[in-house]
């Protein structure tokens, strides 16, 4: 029997799947919004969410636990500067996932996790280099 076995392995060992979450929690406080398949989208909503409640709460403790599960001093400031001022009169649901369909090369289901009243400028951060008109030469 499969009682009390909460969540799901994602067919990786723990330090995979440990590390996968960190890194997919860090995309999506950095980009608010992540395109990934439902499995680890319903996976990842409660790792973030507690983060946003640690970081609500404040103070020192809670952001060294944060520090400890995220791994990334850009986003930790991002998520206790930003995210907890924007969440403070919300108690909870700061995620919300989307199903986007099927995809093309194995059939996986897909999903799209962004976190709700989002900053629609966050979206491909850091995705590559941005030229203008007056980058190239004439």
């Amino acid at each position: 029997m499969r009682h009390k076995h909460g969540q799901r392995k994602l067919n990786r060992t723990s330090q995979h799947r440990a590390a996968l979450l960190r890194n997919m929690s860090a995309a999506l406080i950095k980009h608010e919004q992540i395109t990934t398949t439902i499995p680890k989208a319903k996976e990842l909503r409660p790792y973030v969410e507690k983060l946003i409640t640690l970081a609500k709460h404040g103070g020192l403790s809670n952001r060294r636990l944060a520090h400890a599960r995220l791994l990334d001093d850009a986003q930790l400031v991002k998520l206790f500067d930003t995210l907890a001022a924007r969440y403070a009169t919300r108690s909870g649901g700061y995620t919300r996932i989307v199903k986007a369909g099927i995809r093309a090369s194995d059939a996986a289901p897909i999903a799209i996790i962004e976190l709700v009243d989002r900053d629609v400028s966050a979206k491909g951060q850091d995705s590559g280099p941005v030229y203008t008109a007056d980058d190239g030469e004439e």
